[in-house]
């Protein structure tokens, strides 16, 4: 279940209860005739499966709640109630399914948003990636997938576009390109430096690196991996489910391509460097493709469950 606490305005609030009462799924709505101080007006509080909240946030939303007053949504951890329990069953399809794209769309735009902490952590885990394939090492390789942030600019991107909001694209396709960019270039520094202590040194590019060579050769696999990650990660988005993110992040070669062709461009070594961009573009690619395309399956179901919803309800 979720939890709704709006502020509306006093000459708004009946339409927006009998907006609620008409929405299947609602329950335990409550009015607290001008409680509201900043801004003014009256609080309206009431329960919704989260099926159906999706449905309730754009009805509000079309009702201009959002501007007038305000629209606060909370996830409900716990709720012992018949009412609810019996809103939960009215509402179409199952909660685990249900996407909410306002929630969906502000979190990624927070998360696609380019700032300094973005880059450091992106710069951080394409170093620690350097690390791996220069000792040929998976753990490391492991830890630096878990700790890059690219995830939120790629569904940023194809929620952007499934949305149509041309600004989210711009603004994901910016932190994605511009961070990376910016993590290859303090990577390169940072191999100069560990090669100036012999801590990197030529031999270790050019050795056999059975264990990350993969990094920097490319096939149709590392697409095809980068599609399944891409639909595993938007369904964890869309479900709350985040726990997963981690296994998407470890399952696609990009921080590691961007560290490997970081290394190899600073020892001038340009066939990896081309081959490791060409396996970052790949995971990059087959991601937000992924995303994109279940983001548009999960629209196309539940526009036809709240179709079946109305025919049974007529």
């Amino acid at each position: 279940m979720l939890h709704l606490r709006l502020i509306t305005p006093a000459n708004r609030t009946d339409e927006v209860v009998r907006l609620i009462e008409d929405t299947v799924g609602t329950a335990h709505l409550a009015v607290l005739p001008g409680a509201a101080r900043n801004p003014s007006g009256d609080v309206v509080m009431c329960d919704v499966a989260r099926e159906a909240g999706d449905e309730l946030i754009g009805g509000l939303r079309a009702l201009g709640i959002d501007d007038v007053g305000s629209i606060a949504v909370e996830s409900i951890d716990l709720t012992l109630s018949k009412r609810a329990d019996e809103a939960e069953e009215e509402a179409p399809g199952e909660g685990a399914d249900a996407v909410l794209w306002e929630q969906l769309r502000e979190v990624t735009h927070e998360e696609s948003t380019l700032t300094v902490t973005y880059v450091a952590f992106l710069s951080v885990a394409t170093m620690l990636a350097a690390c791996g394939v220069m000792l040929d090492n998976a753990i490391l390789i492991v830890g630096a997938m878990a700790v890059g942030p690219e995830f939120g600019p790629l569904a940023g991107i194809s929620t952007a576009l499934v949305q149509r909001a041309p600004q989210l694209v711009k603004r994901s396709l910016w932190a994605l390109l511009a961070g990376f960019a910016a993590a290859m270039v303090v990577t390169v520094g940072f191999s100069w430096l560990m090669d100036l202590f012999g801590l990197f040194t030529r031999s270790m590019v050019e050795a056999p690196r059975p264990n990350t060579a993969f990094i920097w050769q490319p096939d149709w696999m590392s697409f095809v991996v980068a599609l399944l990650a891409g639909i595993a990660g938007t369904l964890s988005l869309t479900s709350a489910k985040s726990g997963a993110l981690i296994g998407v992040a470890i399952s696609v070669t990009t921080v590691p391509a961007a560290a490997n062709a970081a290394v190899a461009f600073s020892y001038r070594d340009y066939d990896q460097t081309l081959g490791s961009t060409q396996q970052l573009l790949a995971n990059l690619g087959g991601i937000v493709v992924a995303g994109t395309l279940t983001l548009l399956a999960q629209k196309a179901f539940w526009a036809r469950q709240r179709s079946r919803a109305v025919k049974h309800e007529a």
